[in-house]
């Protein structure tokens, strides 16, 4: 993801975010269907405050930075892909 944002010239930061195994937390259908299926998987999303609340809120400029990245993943996807060395 990170290299597809590169190569759209976007200046937006992209954060990542991993669950520590000790703590509990909600999940999503990505690391579930990624690890049963074998299909290579990766969960994104906007930043929200209050996530799943009657409040939920986003940022606008949140929400046109993640718009911006769907399309350059679909844009560039294959161009990276085919990028990455393989065994």
């Amino acid at each position: 993801i990170r290299e597809i944002a590169k190569k759209a010239g976007m200046k937006q930061p992209i954060q990542e975010f991993v669950v520590r195994n000790d703590c509990g937390c909600g999940t999503t259908i990505g690391p579930i269907i990624s690890s049963t299926t074998g299909i290579r998987a990766i969960d994104l999303g906007c930043p929200q405050w209050s996530m799943h609340s009657i409040r939920e809120t986003m940022g606008t400029c949140d929400f046109r930075h993640g718009v911006d990245l769907f399309c350059a993943f679909f844009q560039y996807f294959r161009q990276v892909d085919d990028g990455i060395p393989r065994n």
